[in-house]
Order: C-alpha cells, then sequence, then structure tokens
C-alpha cells in the first residue's frame, strides 16, 4: 500500500452539520485530500457563517440548508447536489445535538426530538445517496457516533440512546449493502473542545478549572480534550480505499477514555 490510498481526489463529500465544530474539522480535512466538499447545516444563517468559514480556510465548498430529520428536504437537497456538483460518494452523518437534561424532566417531544436528528437524520441521508452508491457500486458513509453509545452518564439519556441506535444503524447499513462494495462505519469521538463543550471548560471565578473539565482529563489517559482535528485523520481513513475492507465497525477517537478503568489511588 502506498499514500495514494488515502488520495480522495474525484470524490464527492457530504458532511451534515459542516458549518462549524468537528463537520468543519472532518470537511477541511477531506478537501485537503482532495475531495469535493458539500456541507449542511440547519438555517440560512449558519450557512452564511459556514460559506464564510471555507472561504478563509481557501476551500471551495457547496452549502446547502435542510433539515436533516425531514426526508423531504433531504431528498431535495441530495438531489439538488447531484445536478450541482455530481453524486454523493462520502456521506458524514455528523449533525446533532444535545439536551442535558435528567430524564424525569425531560418531555417526551424533546427526547424525540434528539433521536429525529441524530438516527432519523442519517436514516433520511443515507436512505437518499444509497441508489447512486449501488449504482456505482461503491461508496462511503460514516456515521458520527459517541462513547455515550457504550456508557452511561446523568442527564444525557435522550443523547445516549440516539447514538447507542446510530451505532446498531451503521452496522445493519453495512449488512445490508456491503455487497455493492459500499462500507458504513462509525467515528466516536471522544470529549472535544467544540464551542458546544466551552461552557464545560471555562475558568471558575476563583480562577479554578472547571470540575468537569477536572474530571474529564483526569479519566482520559491523554489528559487532555481532543481537538475537532484529531478527529480528521479517523475520517479520512474511513472516506478512503484504505479502509474498503472495514466495513460495520465503530472506530473510537477518545484519548482513550473507554480503555480506562481509572487510576489506582496511591
Amino acid at each position: 500500500m502506498d499514500l495514494s490510498a488515502f488520495d480522495l481526489k474525484g470524490k464527492v463529500a457530504l458532511v451534515t452539520g459542516g458549518a462549524h465544530g468537528i463537520g468543519f474539522s472532518i470537511a477541511e480535512g477531506m478537501a485537503k485530500c482532495g475531495a469535493t466538499i458539500c456541507f449542511n447545516c440547519s438555517s440560512e444563517a449558519s450557512l452564511e457563517k459556514g460559506m464564510a468559514a471555507y472561504k478563509a480556510a481557501g476551500i471551495d465548498a457547496h452549502g446547502y440548508a435542510a433539515d436533516v430529520s425531514d426526508e423531504d428536504a433531504v431528498n431535495a437537497m441530495v438531489a439538488k447536489i447531484k445536478a450541482e456538483v455530481g453524486p454523493v460518494d462520502i456521506l458524514v452523518n455528523n449533525a446533532g445535538l444535545m439536551k442535558r437534561v435528567p430524564m424525569v424532566e425531560m418531555s417526551h417531544a424533546d427526547f424525540m426530538r434528539v433521536i429525529d436528528v441524530h438516527v432519523g437524520g442519517a436514516f433520511n441521508c443515507s436512505k437518499a445517496v444509497l441508489p447512486d452508491m449501488m449504482e456505482k457500486r461503491e461508496g462511503k458513509i460514516i456515521n458520527i457516533c459517541s462513547m455515550m453509545s457504550e456508557l452511561g452518564r446523568e442527564t444525557v439519556s435522550a443523547y445516549a440512546a440516539a447514538k447507542g441506535a446510530l451505532k446498531m444503524l451503521t452496522k445493519n447499513i453495512a449488512s445490508e449493502y456491503g455487497e455493492y462494495n459500499i462500507q458504513c462505519n462509525g467515528m466516536g469521538p471522544g470529549y472535544i473542545a467544540t464551542a458546544q463543550t466551552a461552557p464545560l471548560r471555562e475558568v471558575q471565578p476563583d480562577g479554578s478549572r472547571h470540575p468537569f473539565d477536572q474530571f474529564i482529563t483526569a479519566k482520559t489517559p491523554a489528559g487532555r480534550w481532543g481537538d475537532p482535528e484529531d478527529m480528521v485523520g479517523p475520517c479520512v481513513f474511513l472516506a478512503s480505499h484504505a479502509s474498503d475492507f472495514v466495513n460495520g465497525q465503530i472506530l473510537y477517537a477518545d484519548g482513550g477514555i473507554l480503555a480506562y478503568i481509572g487510576r489506582q489511588p496511591k
């Protein structure tokens, strides 16, 4: 094998939730490997900010605003991408949201909204791009999963349920469409330093670190939060020919947190 196995030239990549954060970093990394980038976000305001961010990074990206939980909106978006750019070769299902609420205080509507975006969105987008992948007998689907499909923690019942379902959707897409030379895998980030997690890393009024920040760095063998850029390598691998015999797997980029039972007290 040589480095050409990681080359994404000539490939059209669609990254949902790609206007900022992890999604933006993944798309930027794929662009550097030669892919043509299409990104999705949920609003026109996010689309405008995303386009500005890609332009500042020197990437000629194509942006599309659509609610991934809306099947008709997704179908229209994918059809527009096909007409304007070409059929999607690489799909990264990254769109999501978090509602940190104790289970007994969470409404059913809020619970289902988290499920609809994470799981329904991945279902809708995958279903929309699969026919062209099947026709070409080639395609890559990467679902952004989570450690929360393996671990439990307070206030994230909806998110954990959604990511657990997404993990199994990943395995079933791989099982159902592997015969078409389509690989569907998941990438599970650890705790990543993004705008979404910024409040958990804020310095306290007394100058001390946030308790959750201290908890995460102690729990992670790497001793730090991950950066969005740490997610790029795993996703480029899963998007490339280097992973053609990898299917239905979840690759965790978590700094070792899932492997770590904790340090023995001295």
